[in-house]
C-alpha cells in the first residue's frame, strides 16, 4: 500500500520530517517546564505545543512526535511538568491528559485542512479534556469534581493558547512560503 503523504516523495523532505518530529517533542518538553501549579493539574504550555505540532506537521509525524514525548517521560527523562518523569505520570490522576496528546495532535493535523485550524484545535482540545477528565474522575471517584478542577480552570487559558498557536502557525508557514516541509 502506497503512502500518500506528500513529504515522502524525496530524500530531503524525509530528512526534514525526521528532524521535525523530535523538534516538536523537545518544544513540548520545554513547554511543560513553564508551569504554574494550581492543584492536581498544573497550567503549562504543553497544549500550546500540541496545537502547533498538529498545525505544522503531517498527521503521522504529529502523532509520533507526541508519542515520543510520552516514551521519553516514561523512560525517566524529565520532560513532564516541573522536570518530572516516570511511568507514574502515565498511570496517575493526570495520565488521561498525557495519553491524549498524540491522539489530539493527529486529529488536529488531519482536520486542519478540511475544517480549519479553529475547529481542528477545539476538537484536539476536547479530546485532551475528555480523556483527562475521565481518568481524573476515576481517581477522584467524582466526575463533577474532576470537571471543576481538571477542565474549568483551563478552558479560557487553553483558548488563548489555541489562538496563539493558530497565529504562530500561520506566521511560520508564511515565512517559510508553505509548510515546514517545504513549499506547499
Amino acid at each position: 500500500m502506497a503512502n500518500n503523504y506528500r513529504y515522502t516523495q524525496n530524500k530531503s523532505e524525509r530528512t526534514l520530517r525526521l528532524g521535525f518530529i523530535p523538534l516538536f517533542t523537545a518544544l513540548t518538553a520545554v513547554g511543560a517546564q513553564i508551569s504554574l501549579p494550581i492543584g492536581s493539574v498544573p497550567i503549562t504550555l504543553q497544549m500550546l505545543f500540541v496545537f502547533l505540532t498538529g498545525f505544522l506537521l503531517e498527521p503521522i509525524d504529529a502523532f509520533v512526535s507526541m508519542a515520543l514525548y510520552l516514551v521519553l517521560g516514561a523512560s525517566g527523562i524529565p520532560v513532564f511538568a516541573n522536570f518530572s518523569a516516570g511511568l507514574s505520570h502515565l498511570v496517575g490522576p493526570t495520565a488521561g491528559y498525557l495519553w491524549a496528546f498524540p491522539i489530539s495532535a493527529l486529529l488536529i493535523a488531519n482536520l486542519r485542512r478540511k475544517l480549519g485550524n479553529i475547529f481542528a484545535g477545539f476538537v484536539g482540545l476536547s479530546i485532551v479534556y475528555f480523556h483527562g477528565w475521565l481518568v481524573l474522575g476515576m481517581y477522584l471517584k467524582n466526575f463533577s469534581k474532576a470537571f471543576l478542577v481538571g477542565v474549568v480552570p483551563f478552558a479560557l487559558i487553553d483558548a488563548v493558547k489555541l489562538a496563539l498557536a493558530i497565529y504562530a502557525a500561520q506566521k511560520i508557514e508564511k515565512v517559510l512560503g508553505g509548510s515546514v516541509y517545504g513549499k506547499a
